[in-house]
């Protein structure tokens, strides 16, 4: 199986395990994303998203809420000042044979702590006709603190990704700000 790693870096000749910038004190290590889930990351890498999908355990009252007009399998939305980004970009998708890496257990993260090599590396455009193929609805509005404060509370799974770009949302807490969770 393979699994992934999406840049707008072309020229990425090996991955060496490193800590988040916003968990400096977190274990250095490699991620990867499986393909079901790799649509989470076809967006301008710092593009500020919160991502979610239905679970087997998610309430009525949040599949009402959250997919009543949904046929979708995933939504992402984003801010819509990364519109014209969106549509500009050219990702680089990093394949990776999974062997030499960890399945996390948290919905297609794949980890290492050894420097990997990508097995090749090749363009992702359109990614917008990307997103369609892989059944995702992207919705797009002014700011994602709303949205980032009520998914966290509901029984979806979320993925709330490069939040400390979102508008209004204090990235050193990770919350919105002047609006605790």
């Amino acid at each position: 199986m393979h699994v992934y790693h999406f840049s707008e870096d072309p020229h990425i000749p090996q991955f060496v395990p490193r800590s988040p910038r916003t968990h400096p004190e977190a274990e250095p290590l490699v991620y990867a994303i499986d393909a079901d889930h790799s649509p989470l990351y076809y967006l301008p890498r710092d593009c500020p998203r919160v991502c979610y999908w239905l679970l087997q355990t998610t309430t009525q009252e949040d599949r009402e809420r959250y997919y009543a007009n949904v046929t979708a399998s995933k939504v992402i939305v984003i801010e819509s000042a990364w519109g014209p980004r969106l549509q500009s970009v050219t990702l680089y998708r990093y394949t990776f044979d999974s062997e030499y890496l960890t399945a996390t257990g948290d919905h297609g993260v794949y980890v290492s702590r050894n420097t990997i090599m990508p097995l090749r590396v090749e363009p992702v455009i359109n990614l917008l006709e990307q997103l369609t193929q892989f059944d995702v609805e992207l919705r797009i509005c002014p700011s994602l603190v709303p949205i980032g404060q009520a998914i966290v509370k509901t029984t979806l799974h979320f993925s709330l990704i490069r939040m400390r770009n979102a508008q209004g949302w204090d990235g050193a807490k990770g919350t919105p700000v002047g609006h605790p969770l």
